[in-house]
């Protein structure tokens, strides 16, 4: 099996690096190696690639606090579930950048704006909606054995009445009269000229007549989006549910974005989990614990006995194959782990006090071994005879 190197490693930071901090060493990483200014060399594609996959991870507060606990295993098998898997290279590097990501049009032309505060290409208006993130709690049970729930949100919709466009009806888009078309305008520096978007148009190009009444011309609405979502069994506090394409509507027509719904699970009274896992804890009667038997267990579906052999001690764990939570990915089910606690009686009658005193007087020390072994040991610790 082939190692992964250390995100933190690769992108030159100290575990405890802020979040400016990691920006900062992709930002000069990611220059260094993008493949536009390395033409024809795969090594250094390679490396652009890693740096991208690492930034993505230490950038997400969630995805970094994974990946600090749980290292390069929190994302294997992502997807489904766990969420979705690493964005391409090129849409980190726009991100963290703008532009298109080519080195020509979005490298420089970023660079140049944050030197000079201006853009140079036209925008396209279509835009992808923007990613959603939706918190749901549910019950224990809900979570490990699966259940279908029902959620609201508000997130901008396409306009109903003027299909996303922003027109009003028998209206039309047309030419930008400040850059003629052109999406930019040309600003004169000192000696310097150069292309800046245009404040009027935004750099489309166009501009609306008559907008839409109920959009305003922005092409979307605020509503409340309603659904149905199924909970997959085994999902654990923290999942992320990835519902692709259920995000908000782009503008102009663009694609939506994704829907994030993240679950968070109620603690349960008798149960407690770790990993597929399932503890609790059982109280017995000193007389099972003495003589033996078999009691009731309670389970996450139905009911179980377990035989308590003569002589429990307390704390002793019991292992019920099969009675935990069923895996997220469809491997296998868990155990349930049972520790039996001896409870002391706490009142007494007479007779049970007479025949406890007179079980005390039989008692020699191979009755309790345990304590025996306990003295013996505390005897030679203090050099008693």
């Amino acid at each position: 099996m082939i190692s992964q190197r250390d995100y933190y490693e690769i992108l030159g930071v100290a575990k405890g690096a802020s979040a400016e901090e990691i920006k900062k060493a992709y930002r000069k990483l990611a220059l260094k190696y993008h493949p536009d200014r390395n033409a024809g060399d795969s090594a250094a594609e390679e490396k652009f690639k890693e740096l991208s996959k690492a930034y993505e991870i230490l950038s997400d507060p969630e995805k970094r606090a994974a990946y600090d606990r749980f290292g390069h295993a929190a994302f294997e098998a992502q997807g489904g579930a766990t969420g979705p898997g690493f964005h391409d290279p090129f849409e980190i590097f726009r991100e963290v950048f703008g532009g298109s990501g080519l080195f020509g049009e979005g490298l420089f032309g970023s660079l140049f704006e944050e030197a000079f505060g201006v853009g140079g290409s036209k925008r396209s208006r279509q835009e992808r909606g923007a990613d959603l993130r939706c918190d749901l709690e549910i019950d224990f049970e809900e979570a490990a054995l699966g259940c279908e729930k029902h959620i609201a949100f508000p997130k901008l919709e396409s306009c109903a009445v003027c299909g996303g466009t922003g027109v009003a009806s028998g209206s039309a888009r047309k030419g930008c009269p400040t850059c003629h078309g052109q999406g930019q305008v040309r600003v004169t520096r000192g000696f310097l000229t150069v292309a800046q978007t245009c404040p009027r148009c935004h750099g489309t190009g166009s501009v609306i007549e008559r907008p839409c009444p109920t959009c305003r011309g922005e092409g979307r609405v605020k509503q409340t989006a309603e659904m149905n979502i199924q909970i997959p069994a085994g999902i654990d506090d923290g999942y992320r549910l990835r519902l692709a394409g259920y995000g908000e509507s782009g503008a102009s027509g663009g694609p939506s974005g994704d829907l994030y719904v993240v679950v968070h699970v109620r603690r349960h009274e008798v149960f407690e989990r770790q990993g597929n896992d399932l503890y609790c804890d059982m109280p017995i009667s000193f007389v099972q614990a003495a003589l033996g038997g078999e009691v009731t267990v309670p389970c996450l579906v139905g009911k179980a006995t377990l035989k308590i052999p003569a002589g429990t001690q307390s704390g002793q764990v019991f292992r019920l194959r099969g009675r935990g939570v069923a895996d997220v990915h469809g491997r296998g089910i868990g155990d349930l782990l049972v520790r039996v606690t001896i409870e002391v009686p706490t009142r007494l009658n007479a007779e049970q006090r007479q025949k406890l005193e007179a079980f005390a007087a039989s008692c020699n020390p191979d009755t309790h071994p345990q304590q025996e072994g306990f003295l013996q040991r505390a005897k030679r610790f203090f050099g008693a005879d």
